[in-house]
């Protein structure tokens, strides 16, 4: 856990993240997150890094069930595969 202190930009106030946090949580500079309080504390979100796990939870439950469904002629897998180009 890091201590960190509340400081003023502009109108608002904000926090600094420190880098080994920042590293630890994957943040980088420019990145959208959600801010909220809960129960008197703040919270904060990284709504990207949820969907990209949901999106890989998703692909690896498509790459268990390969040799099924298709789109096209093409199989899921090209599809994937073509995506990383």
């Amino acid at each position: 856990m890091s201590r960190v202190t509340v400081g003023k930009w502009g109108k608002n106030l904000a926090i600094r993240v420190p880098f080994e946090i920042a590293t630890a949580s994957g943040l980088s500079e420019g990145e959208e997150v959600d801010i909220e309080t809960k129960d008197g504390d703040l919270v904060i979100h990284r709504p990207v890094a949820h969907a990209r796990a949901d999106a890989q939870k998703a692909a690896e439950e498509l790459l268990r069930r390969r040799g099924g469904p298709t789109l096209g002629g093409l199989s899921i897998r090209e599809l994937i595969d073509e995506g990383r180009r």
